[in-house]
């Protein structure tokens, strides 16, 4: 368990809308559309901690990027007309074509009485069942493999665990950056209680720094690892015969399998590209540990053998009994807010409400409950495959809900051309501008965070509130209020007759105790009958919820699970290696993820000045082998291609990441990026038993790209995209910084050219402005009224990126001399000013500031954080200044380990 920070202030206890922590938030309004946010230290999630995004909630509030009102084609109009005109063409496009010719793609950030209507409204009314999420894209291989294994889509263990293993493994998580609260309690565990972390990652990351062992993998070998894994247990006498016996099924040929396919330590070291001695070290370890906990995510989720990896680890639990117990068990750690929740209510395209399925009785149970006109008789297209079929003509309407997928689809370049040829796009937004809204018939402005009202599931199936506690902006309304107006405009009001979140959550309970007679894990009957003030109320609790409205911790603690048989089954793994796809013209493997401070598509973090302190432009990891064969500066632009698109980003030189390999992260869109998209790269292979893309290896090149100038704009005035695409930049990109706007740029182009760019982009004539004909190097800024308004430079080689110094000069009034002569030469001289990157985002701290204390005797992590506060709050920035302690000669308790492991 972590440390508890100060007492709690007052104000409205919520839940944190982005990762699958779920961590708990208390947010006070200010009274002027903004909160104050702090950690909730009573939510068992995250007792008070706060990662950088959750901690900067209270920065996305306000409305100037909201879509406020309902339009149809660009056009303002009230709800009666816009529900109204939805209603009459989904009616139309239903008379027409067929029940199948509509389509619902939603998203794990809607709450769970939304994703309920949501479901009931198309599966059991409308009677379409292409009904598909973007946890697609990051959960569905967990939830095949568990199926698979347990009969159901359940996480067995809690976060607790966390705190009581031996040894915690990581698979496929950079959980330092994802998931940053559970890495400080991973750590905290491991200072306090010895607990051993194992990573592995083909990439070295954040992660890395704070394990005992790194096991850098070839990408695509993880079944291999695991299988060799098994048959060492068997073959060591480390599995428990008496549990395989007692409880499972299948393990004999799982077993066989598994010798087969991976064989000896050696064997594995050979197909994995690890050291011998590396696989023995994880071989012995996991063996002799009692309490295991393995967490995965994404590096094992999106793949082509997703499930599969899910079920090689699965294995290995079952075969030494380790699950259900305090400190063991398989973990898999959840991409969005509600991706669990989505999958209670059958947001998934392959299921129906409250876990169940297409079977007869599944079926015939669902559709009396609902009174069902329309019930689906069978699964539906699962994401990919559904725009797929948009593309194809086959589904001729869709309804989306808070996502963008024009940017995070595979093929984002296909999807977005899918949609244009839609005859009706009916889109639930938040925002007023994203990749997706252009194709968009109607659009209807949702309740965002801090409006909504309703409920999530976290990774740990502990179910929270999300409360509201500012006014709903503009127009907007609860998406369950959208479906159910238009579902009494189609004739079935009596059977959306809600009035609040809560009679919905109501019936999500009932539903999942209905007839249920402990064969479904899924159930919430208890909270079936809570009032208005109970629901409002209503604490954390983790299901199943059975009776006196306690929740349960541990499942699977009797050995009895969720399969006809009641016993779990081992699943024989025989794919060990994932096909090499690689070519003369593609000879690199393209890898996606996310970075630490973003979220998403950047729609809510990316209004965040600080949360773009660090890394504020889209970049490419290139090994260092391969930027010297390709002629690949550090920084310089480079160009990374696949069959399917291109990106435009900065090369980032660094060694943590394989030779043959590149790492490109997801959040850059065409709204704050000329060509940042890594969604326009992916290819769209698909797990052949889960249906989820392969996001992690994409046959790729990467080429430099020349540019005859380079730039900035530090302005007050936001640049719309269309401007900048425009003056023809085969670069730029645009942050937030406080007071205004950064966008750096590059353009191909002549000196004068560039420099009338420059000028084109200030709101007026420059009134201050420096040239050397002979360097190419420009700069020029508006100062009107005495205050800054802009600062453009311009040179033929990058430049500087703009220190805090120079961003803090826009709407500065009163200039003195040498401050103006200071912003032509881009700053004060690093004597003067601190102009070194940020470490800490939460605290903005930097590096400099954190050598300073470093200097002054700070000689440990804790040290420097209470010196100067950096590394205090959610921790993710502790690998970072453990290599500052380093690198000034000093070694703190964790920096002597990571050291250690790292040899």
């Amino acid at each position: 368990m972590l440390d508890r920070p100060s007492p709690q202030q007052s104000g409205v206890r919520t839940t944190c809308p982005y990762c699958g922590v779920g961590c708990g938030v208390v947010a006070l309004a200010d009274g002027l559309g903004g909160a104050s946010i702090s950690g909730d230290s009573d939510h068992p999630a995250n007792f008070g901690r706060l990662c950088s995004k959750g901690s900067a909630l209270g920065e996305t509030l306000g409305h100037g990027t909201r879509l406020l009102y309902p339009q149809i084609r660009d056009v303002r109009v009230g709800w009666d007309e816009a529900i109204a005109h939805t209603a009459s063409e989904l009616a139309r496009v239903r008379e027409k074509y067929g029940p199948e010719a509509i389509a619902f793609y939603l998203s794990g950030q809607l709450l769970t009485e939304d994703y309920y209507v949501a479901n009931k409204l198309a599966k059991g009314f409308i009677g379409t069942p292409h009904v598909d999420t973007n946890s697609r894209l990051c959960m569905a291989s967990s939830v095949a493999g568990h199926k698979r294994a347990f009969g159901a889509d359940v996480v067995p263990g809690n976060y607790e665990d966390l705190d009581t293993a031996d040894l915690v493994v990581l698979v496929g998580s950079n959980t330092a950056w994802c998931h940053p609260i559970l890495y400080q309690r991973i750590q905290k565990a491991r200072q306090t209680r010895g607990t051993k972390v194992i990573n592995i990652d083909p990439r070295r990351t954040a992660t890395s720094e704070g394990c005992d062992l790194q096991l850098s993998l070839t990408s695509g070998s993880d079944t291999c690892l695991w299988n060799g894994l098994l048959a060492y247990l068997a073959d060591n006498g480390l599995i428990d015969a008496g549990y395989i016996s007692d409880h499972t099924e299948g393990f004999d040929e799982a077993l066989a399998i598994a010798r087969d396919r991976a064989g000896s330590a050696a064997k594995v070291a050979l197909h994995t590209g690890l050291a011998l001695d590396e696989v023995v070290a994880f071989f012995d370890l996991w063996g002799s540990s009692p309490r295991v906990v393995t967490c995965y995510s994404q590096g094992v989720n999106q793949s082509i053998q997703g499930t599969d990896k899910v079920n090689a680890i699965i294995n290995c639990h079952l075969a030494t009994g380790r699950i259900g117990k305090p400190g063991c068990g398989p973990f898999s750690l959840t991409g969005q807010p509600n991706a669990m929740g989505g999958r209670e209510v059958g947001g998934l395209a392959n299921m129906l409400a409250a876990h169940m399925g297409f079977s007869a009785p599944e079926r015939d149970l669902v559709q009396r409950f609902w009174k069902a006109p329309n019930l689906v008789t069978s699964e539906g297209l699962k994401a990919v495959d559904m725009f797929d079929a948009i593309d194809q003509g086959k589904i001729k309407a869709l309804w989306i809900m808070g996502t963008n997928p024009a940017v995070s689809m595979p093929r984002a370049d296909a999807v977005r051309a899918a949609l244009s040829k839609l005859e009706f796009l009916a889109v639930s937004e938040v925002v007023n501008c994203n990749d997706t809204l252009p194709a968009a018939t109607v659009r209807m402005p949702a309740h965002g965070w801090g409006e909504k009202n309703g409920t999530v599931t976290n990774s740990e199936r502990r179910i929270s509130r999300q409360r509201p506690f500012v006014a709903a902006a503009g127009e907007a309304r609860a998406d369950w209020w959208i479906m159910s107006r238009i579902a009494e405009h189609l004739g079935w009001g009596n059977a959306f007759a809600y009035r609040s979140a809560g009679e919905i959550f109501s019936e999500h309970a009932s539903l999942s105790g209905f007839e249920n007679n402990g064969a479904r894990v899924f159930n919430i009957a208890d909270l079936a009958g809570l009032t208005a003030a109970g629901y409002d109320a209503l604490q954390p609790i983790q299901w199943p919820v059975l009776e006196n409205k306690n929740g349960t911790g541990r499942l699977f603690s009797d050995g009895n699970f969720a399969t006809p048989s009641g016993r779990a089954r081992f699943v024989a793994v025989a794919r060990t290696l994932e096909q090499v796809t690689t070519s003369d013209a593609w000879p690199m493997l393209l890898n996606t993820g996310r970075i630490r401070d973003q979220w998403h598509t950047m729609t809510r973090t990316g209004l965040v000045a600080r949360l773009s302190s660090q890394i504020f432009e889209p970049f490419a990891e290139i090994n260092p082998v391969d930027a010297s064969r390709l002629g690949i500066a550090p920084n310089a632009l480079v160009c990374v291609e696949t069959v399917y698109g291109n990106a435009v980003v900065k090369a980032s030189i660094t060694p943590s990441i394989a030779s043959g390999t590149l790492f490109v992260p997801i959040h850059w869109s065409g709204t704050n990026s000329s060509a940042g998209r890594a969604g326009s790269l992916v290819h769209s292979v698909v797990d052949p038993v889960s249906g989820q893309p392969d996001l992690k290896a994409t046959p790729a090149r990467v080429t430099a790209v020349d540019a005859a100038y380079y730039g900035y704009l530090l302005t007050t005035h936001d640049q719309p995209p269309e401007a900048l695409q425009s003056i023809d930049c085969v670069y730029w990109v645009r942050a937030v910084v406080p007071n205004g706007y950064l966008y750096t740029f590059a353009i191909d182009g002549r000196g004068d050219v560039a420099r009338g760019i420059a000028n084109r982009c200030l709101s007026g004539p420059p009134h201050i402005s420096f040239a050397d004909n002979e360097t190419g190097v420009y700069r020029c800024a508006e100062i009107a009224d005495g205050r800054v308004g802009s600062i453009a430079f311009l040179g033929r080689q990058p430049n500087a990126i703009p220190g805090a110094w120079l961003q803090s000069m826009l709407l500065r009034d009163n200039l003195e001399p040498h401050e103006r002569r200071a912003i032509l030469a881009g700053g004060l001289p690093d004597t003067a000013a601190d102009n070194s990157p940020v470490v800490c985002v939460c605290n903005q701290v930097s590096a400099a500031e954190i050598a300073k204390v470093i200097a002054a005797g700070c000689s440990s992590s804790e040290a420097v954080g209470r010196a100067c506060h950096a590394g205090t709050n959610c921790g993710s920035c502790l690998p970072e200044i453990s290599r500052l302690l380093t690198g000034a000669g000093v070694a703190s308790s964790l920096t002597k380990k990571q050291h250690q492991h790292t040899q």
